[in-house]
């Protein structure tokens, strides 16, 4: 994983507006299970992933993805094409429930805004999914395929690096049901285990893993009340040691791990503060943690940093850009938001990034795609005036007193020297004479 030796390098969180043609043309059939034109299909894959990359190193990105193009479901639910063990199910909501989907605290207490908000942006959830039978990862070929266009569309652009996001083990197919295994710590081993297939395939072929986790903190939303921050920390735990499970003895430098307290535009009042999660996250055995920190519920929490380590040799990447806004950041505010970071944690151990993906799913986006374009050019106008920040040269008034006062500091050790070296030479012919006149008188 490259660091910001002399600049700082910018990224982002990987997930971007998929093209109006690709979606309908090719993810929405397949989504509904129709058939398509499977060779043109791949062709097309192929360009448009070729373009998203040269478009991100255009827009001044260092360190770019696939834009995630390559997949018909969303962020969480890709995996339902590269999982064995899994059936949906047409779901069963009896009059007078809620979808599991629609629980929450913020929802609780917004719910004429999350009316409004749900009206717009989705139906009613109509299918679940059940883990019916041992889970298993068959998606070798797709993740293949990813892997390939991604780096023939690397090698014809001028970037420092390229990844490709997952879901973690809390993230794959949120909300599934389990009749198979005994136990949940079963099933989310099992996940695990699947997973690591795909983790590693992507490291063996030379490029960054991001695993996304935005579940392990929306869960605590979903639990608090009427559960308790002891109750989430237990959660938390089983599936942050399932990660570590997961990626263990795969190279911790190769891997990214994300967490964001939700994609959607609500209002987050009961978002778990940073502080209450920070030391499970940082104990995720990876090379750079992925951050939400650009949002108005949770920029503050850059304070946090003040008492909070990050770990040695770890990358912190914060979001600098908020994917969940219209309105663009002025570089201003971008420099700003990577010095105060950057001041506390170290300036080679930040890379500039954006708060969530633009787009969660093919036809969930969060901003217009001109207005993606024009955060990503903010964000590496912000890095670059950052890097002047941090990297700057000293002026010359300072540099040349600091130059006066060691010339002023060698002067006077030679100084002293010499009084030293005269004094002993005093004392020495003194001593002499004191020896002489006694040698005479005898």
């Amino acid at each position: 994983m490259q660091r910001s030796t002399n600049r700082i390098l910018t990224t982002h969180v990987g997930s971007l507006i998929r093209p109006k043609h690709l979606v309908d043309d090719y993810l929405l059939p397949l989504q509904r299970g129709d058939h398509i034109d499977e060779a043109g299909f791949q062709r097309e894959l192929k360009r448009t992933v070729n373009d998203v990359v040269k478009r991100q190193a255009k827009a001044g990105v260092d360190v770019v993805s696939d834009g995630e193009f390559g997949k018909a479901y969303s962020w969480s639910q890709y995996v339902l094409t590269r999982l064995d063990g899994f059936e949906k199910r047409t779901v069963n909501i009896k009059a007078g429930e809620k979808d599991p989907f629609e629980k929450g605290a913020d929802r609780q207490r917004f719910r004429e805004f999350y009316d409004e908000l749900d009206g717009k942006e989705r139906a009613r959830r109509s299918v679940d999914v059940v883990c019916t039978s041992p889970i298993k990862y068959t998606g070798q070929a797709e993740v293949q395929r990813d892997i390939e266009d991604f780096k023939q569309a690397l090698a014809k652009s001028d970037v420092t690096e390229g990844f490709l996001p997952v879901a973690a083990p809390a993230s794959v197919i949120p909300d599934r049901r389990n009749e198979y295994y005994k136990t949940d710590e079963e099933l989310v081993y099992a996940i695990a285990d699947a997973m690591r297939v795909e983790y590693k395939a992507i490291i063996d072929a030379g490029l960054l893993v991001q695993i996304d986790d935005a579940r392990a903190a929306v869960t605590y939303d979903r639990m608090v009340p009427p559960g308790t921050m002891k109750d989430f920390r237990k959660w938390l735990k089983l599936y942050m040691d399932a990660l570590n499970y997961a990626i263990k003895g795969l190279p911790e430098e190769k891997i990214r791990y994300h967490v964001c307290w939700g994609s959607w535009p609500g209002p987050h009042t009961t978002d778990v503060p940073w502080k209450d999660i920070a030391d499970m996250v940082l104990g995720i055995n990876c090379g750079a943690y992925v951050l939400e920190m650009a949002n108005p519920r949770h920029e503050h929490e850059w304070n946090d940093w003040k008492t909070i380590k990050l770990p040695k040799g770890r990358v912190l990447i914060p979001g600098v850009i908020s994917h969940a806004t219209n309105i663009v950041e002025h570089p201003e505010l971008v420099k700003e938001r990577i010095v105060r970071v950057a001041n506390l944690v170290g300036r080679e151990n930040v890379i500039a990034g954006t708060d969530c993906g633009f787009a969660q799913a093919p036809t969930a986006k969060r901003v217009h795609e001109s207005i993606q374009w024009a955060k990503l050019e903010a964000l590496a106008e912000g890095a670059a005036l950052a890097s002047k920040e941090l990297w700057k040269k000293k002026p010359a008034k300072k540099a040349a007193k600091k130059a006066v006062k060691k010339a002023a500091k060698k002067s006077a050790k030679k100084a002293t020297k010499k009084a030293v070296k005269k004094a002993t030479k005093q004392v020495v012919k003194k001593a002499s004479k004191k020896v002489a006149k006694k040698k005479a008188r005898r």
